[in-house]
């Protein structure tokens, strides 16, 4: 599908984009973001062992060790 800038669309063509669009969003599930945010956390959470950001990389296994040094004389 070629790409094409909305500006250059005309404005019924502009609306019907944004009715379909509408008619998507309508269709979505929603929940309170209260409980979400909960599961998100509980999730964070019980992973966050597993996490190399929170936990590091260990030496033997980061990629982006350096493998030597350098040593001018």
């Amino acid at each position: 599908m070629p790409a094409f800038h909305i500006e250059d669309l005309p404005e019924k063509e502009k609306l019907k984009m944004e009715v379909e669009q509408l008619h998507k969003e309508v269709k979505l599930q929603r929940q309170q973001v209260s409980k979400c945010s909960e599961e998100i956390k509980n999730y964070i959470e019980e992973r966050s062992g597993e996490d190399p950001l929170v936990k590091g990389i260990p030496e033997d296994k980061n990629p982006f060790k350096e493998k030597g040094s350098c040593i001018i004389s």
